[in-house]
């Protein structure tokens, strides 16, 4: 579509749920940051200038080294307010700025340090990842459903795993759209899954879990998994974050383990790699990426992305009325494409008029952002055309 069919692009003043993560969730991971770490008074002193600047202060210039943020809108957004850029920019240019407070772009002894990894790994270490893992060992007849609704739920892996045709459960009866229909077909053998991965913990496992599970079948010759290649958004997954999962579950007992050597084996031969490309951290569409990367997804017989972030970036942070098509919104993707994600801001595209009047006649807006609802949904069709 050209701009001037889109709707606005959201910004940090557009609702309630956009103002309430600047004013207040980025506040708390400042604070929750500062007290997870034995950080010395230089760290002290910048996290609280920037728990300062991003509610009252402006967009300001970042380090010299943060050379692509002069391409992703620097220069334009420089003394804007925070709330007053389109938000999906402020949300990651606050993820900089913090990395910048806490040094971990260096150099010094706080280089490289996650300051979100106390948090990823107390998620990982839960006995209830022990309890999703236990579930791997009694997937019922149609483990493809169960595994892609285990990657679909994340954090309710344990959920996902458990779904049979014959018992619907909760996780069905909250898919607002289903095209896994169309996904299985893209998957026949010989071609590349790249996978755009969203959190770490319980949630980087279930998609790790898919991928095994389609290298194991041969639905798949080859899997890309794309990651962060610094913190970002709290819980985004890194390399890392990657290596802290496989070892998680080759140390599990039961299916789980088998799963783990599979991925293992793949990374270590070439069938799994591991991706991470500066434009996962823009503040940017996916729309917008670069030429390297669309030639990539454009090779591969799927490509997947997870999550809210990622969805958000791939159909455009715009208030799109929810009953657009989703193939009009990914009609600009060079390939095949599918989003599995777990409703967790406001945009939404590819309802139903039914679903969606249900939805807000039962919950109002709350379906939104809640987590408690989630889609399926594939473009087979999409091509490079503009």
């Amino acid at each position: 579509m050209p701009d001037s069919a889109q709707p606005p692009v959201i910004l940090g003043t557009t609702g309630p749920f956009p103002h309430s993560v600047l004013a207040e969730r980025h506040p708390a991971i400042i604070r929750q940051v500062r007290d997870a770490f034995p950080y010395g008074p230089e760290q002290h002193r910048a996290l609280d200038a920037l728990l300062h600047n991003c509610t009252e202060g402006v967009i300001e210039p970042l380090p010299a080294d943060a050379g692509d943020w002069r391409d992703w809108g620097l220069d334009a957004h420089i003394g804007r307010s925070w709330f007053d850029v389109p938000w999906l920019w402020s949300e990651s240019y606050f993820y900089r700025r913090l990395l910048d407070a806490v040094g971990y772009f260096g150099p010094g002894p706080w280089q490289g340090i996650d300051p979100f990894r106390p948090f990823k790994l107390a998620e990982l270490d839960a006995k209830e990842t022990d309890e999703e893992l236990a579930a791997l060992d009694d997937l019922g007849d149609d483990p493809d459903r169960a595994l892609l609704h285990g990657s679909l739920w994340g954090n309710r892996a344990d959920l996902g795993f458990r779904l049979s045709a014959a018992e619907s459960g909760e996780a069905v009866a909250a898919l607002v759209a289903d095209d896994s229909a169309a996904l299985w077909p893209l998957l026949h053998g010989g071609g590349t899954l790249c996978l755009v991965a969203d959190n770490a913990g319980r949630e980087l496992v279930p998609d790790l879990l898919l991928i095994a599970h389609l290298l194991d079948t041969h639905r798949i010759a080859r899997a890309v998994l794309h990651i962060k290649p610094c913190p970002y958004y709290v819980s985004d997954a890194t390399t890392t974050d990657v290596l802290d999962a496989l070892r998680r579950l080759i140390a599990a007992p039961g299916a789980a383990a088998g799963y783990g050597r599979t991925l293992w084996s793949a990374m270590a031969d070439g069938r799994l790699t591991v991706r991470a490309h500066p434009f996962s951290c823009a503040p940017l569409p996916y729309a917008e990426m670069p030429g390297d990367l669309r030639a990539e997804f454009a090779s591969a017989a799927l490509t997947i992305f997870k999550g809210d972030l990622n969805y958000r970036r791939l159909v455009g942070d715009r208030l799109w009325p929810p009953t657009t098509p989703f193939a009009d919104v990914t009609a600009w993707f060079p390939g095949p494409v599918a989003a599995l994600r777990t409703l967790k801001s406001d945009v939404v595209t590819g309802l139903s008029a039914d679903t969606e009047a249900a939805l807000d006649a039962a919950e109002g807006e709350h379906w939104r952002t809640a987590g408690t609802h989630a889609l399926i949904q594939v473009n087979p069709g999409a091509s490079a055309a503009t």
